[in-house]
């Protein structure tokens, strides 16, 4: 199955943004496992598992993407907001949070 290319936009912060080496090696680690899930998803397709069996995992995946957003969420509001409302730019920041939001909206 090819997916369609997501041409998102890239966020145009007035900072640079920079994971500590911990956050980006938690952030990486976090996304690899995802990663192998999602291939086990696919394993579990090609060999016709039962749908609610695929079901569940695909669930399971989705809760570790709302994890890693909560914590690229988290870093950014005690990392970039707290630096833009340092350097007298926070309203630029927070409008570009509050797009990235609208994209989580249901």
């Amino acid at each position: 199955m090819n997916l369609p290319s997501l041409n998102l936009p890239s966020h145009q912060s007035p900072h640079p943004h920079v994971h500590s080496e911990d956050s980006l090696k938690k952030l990486v680690n976090r996304l690899s496992r995802l990663e192998g899930h999602i291939r086990g998803i696919k394993t579990m397709v090609q060999e016709n598992r039962p749908c609610p069996d695929v079901l569940i995992q695909v669930a399971a995946v989705r809760g570790g993407l709302d994890r890693v957003a909560r914590m690229i969420l988290d870093e950014h509001l005690s990392e970039c907001i707290t630096r833009a409302a340092a350097e007298g730019n926070i309203e630029e920041e927070i409008e570009a949070l509050k797009t990235a939001l609208d994209r989580f909206a249901i």
